[in-house]
């Protein structure tokens, strides 16, 4: 049995690899995937075109436009005089916000009264515009309260009024609150889930098209080994692929591993066998290599919304929550973003661990159980 094992895996790896293409698809396109993508997914806003209307012209007005404008979050692009003026470059998408000023806010301010002032933002991107409207709180708030200082501090003689109470905030695991490194690890893990399950989804498609099943069918190579011959070169690769994007993530874009690195590992070799299963079941099922990637594919892009990386899980309907628990994606995810962000170990991660085993067990015995030595 080994010895048929071992000659069907050098077939399998030589067929895989002796096309110079399909190698670079499957050790170089992951990576500039995961370049790609860990730019491009990001919810991190900056520059944001910004319209000005200072109807007020002040000492005061003109500080806090500065403010904005050094901010690095807003990037003022037009000075406008005129109600029409905003409401044309919000159309055209030329600001994506318009901070407005009336006369009189200087004053308000000096004399401590009330300043109210307007921020209209294109909510188009709901999202963005939540952002924008976060940091422009942000930003106003830490204003206010500077003035609000100024002002105590001449009328009164003391710069905080007795008995404040004051919020002091710290974000553990992603202390600058930045989104790529919540985003690039769940990137890893959709490129791996990708390869092995299109790989893996034409293996026993390929030998129908080729009409080498019927050779296999008169050989004496029973079905788990033609199951492991199959299933094992495509492991090796995907684990392979997963040495290659790790170090694009650590060292392009310096996401930090603070857990154990075999644990990380092995969590991927669960995945990897849950994913492994997926494919082998479709490719039990598919009788052509497109139909094959059709449904790798079909199964892939629900699979990828339900995981949690693009939609927080606890926000779905809870039928929908219901299906994600069949998902090796969501499990993975919280894996690995939890062993780079978190440093979190077994004793934590154990129940996504033990749903990825349940998972890879399930969908490769219920593949190898349809598999049969025969052309149907």
């Amino acid at each position: 049995m080994l010895e048929r094992l071992k000659h069907m895996l050098i077939k399998e790896l030589l067929q895989a690899l002796r096309n110079p293409m399909t190698k670079g698809i499957l050790f170089v396109m992951p990576m500039v995937q995961l370049v790609v993508f860990g730019y491009a997914a990001s919810t991190d806003v900056r520059d944001i075109p910004t319209a000005v209307c200072d109807l007020d012209n002040s000492p005061t007005s003109r500080d806090l436009v500065y403010r904005f404008e050094r901010s690095g979050y807003f990037r003022i692009v037009e000075r406008v005089a005129g109600e029409r003026r905003v409401g044309e470059l919000l159309d055209r998408g030329e600001a994506r916000a318009v901070l407005r000023l009336d006369a009189g806010f200087g004053a308000d301010v000096l004399a401590g009264r009330g300043a109210q002032l307007q921020m209209l933002i294109d909510g188009t991107d709901s999202m963005t515009a939540a952002v924008v409207m976060a940091y422009g709180q942000g930003l106003l708030g830490q204003f206010a309260e500077e003035r609000a200082g100024l002002w105590a501090a001449r009328h009164a003689g003391a710069a905080r009024a007795p008995g404040g109470v004051e919020l002091v905030s710290r974000a553990w695991f992603n202390e600058n609150l930045e989104s790529r490194p919540f985003y690039v690890p769940g990137v890893f893990a959709l490129l791996i889930g990708l390869m092995t399950l299109l790989l893996t989804s034409m293996a026993v498609v390929r030998e129908k098209e080729l009409g080498t099943i019927e050779q296999i069918m008169v050989s004496p190579i029973r079905p788990v080994e033609f199951i492991l011959g199959k299933t094992l070169p495509f492991a090796l690769i995907s684990f392979a692929d997963v040495l290659l994007v790790l170090a694009v993530g650590v060292l392009w874009f310096e996401i930090p591993v603070r857990g154990s690195v075999a644990l990380l590992f092995l969590c991927m070799a669960l995945y990897v066998m849950a994913m492994l299963g997926v494919g082998l079941l479709i490719s039990t099922v598919s009788r052509t290599q497109q139909q094959a990637m059709v449904t790798g594919f079909f199964f892939f892009m629900p699979a990828m919304l339900l995981s949690g990386f693009v939609f927080p899980i606890a926000n779905m309907p809870e039928i929908i929550q219901v299906l994600t628990y069949v998902d090796p994606m969501r499990y993975l995810i919280t894996i690995v973003r939890g062993i780079f962000l978190k440093g979190v170990g077994a004793g934590i991660l154990w129940p996504q661990m033990l749903a990825l085993a349940v998972l890879g067990v399930g969908t490769l015995w219920l593949g190898a159980a349809r598999f049969r030595k025969t052309l149907a």
